[in-house]
Formats: structure tokens, C-alpha cells, sequence
């Protein structure tokens, strides 16, 4: 088994408000949240408008099934959200 930690950390442009960002980034736990062995969380930033940083833990049984597991939550963050990726990490724990 292999356990990774996909850390996004994004910025988001003309955002005035803690709701406001919520909304804007309302797609990662709606769309990833219900997927067997994915945990989905706002990790930090949580006070900052125009910031906002999130983690995707996944379980796999090997390597090559971790990163089909993560790489439509990188894809699905770079094309459709309303906010810039400004930093990503993957650990392997």
C-alpha cells in the first residue's frame, strides 16, 4: 500500500470574502470528496481571503495507481477553478 499527500496551495484574485473563497473553491470537496481511499481538507490559510491551501490524501496499492488517483485532482485545479495554483507537493508516506 502507498499513501500520498497532495498539498495545493492556490491564490485567488479579487476575492473579498472567507465566503467568497469558499465558494470559488466549493469544487475540490464536491467533486473529490466522495472518492474511495481520497481524503479531502482546507488545510491552512484559513483566514486569508486571496489564499487558500487544501490536501488530498490518497491510498493506493502501488505508485502508478496513487498518481491516476491524484492527477485528475491536479488537472481538475489548474482548468477549473477560479484560482491560480501557486504551489503543489506530493509526499509519499
Amino acid at each position: 500500500m502507498v499513501i500520498g499527500l497532495l498539498t495545493l496551495e492556490f491564490h485567488l484574485p479579487g476575492c473579498r470574502s472567507l465566503k467568497e473563497k469558499r465558494q470559488r473553491l466549493s469544487g475540490l470537496k464536491q467533486r473529490f470528496g466522495r472518492i474511495a481511499n481520497l481524503a479531502v481538507s482546507e488545510a491552512g490559510l484559513h483566514d486569508q481571503h486571496q489564499q487558500a491551501q487544501w490536501c488530498f490524501l490518497g491510498l493506493a496499492a502501488d505508485n502508478k495507481s496513487l498518481e491516476q488517483l491524484l492527477a485528475p485532482v491536479e488537472n481538475f485545479a489548474a482548468s477549473q477553478l477560479d484560482a491560480v495554483v501557486t504551489r503543489h507537493t506530493l509526499e509519499r508516506l
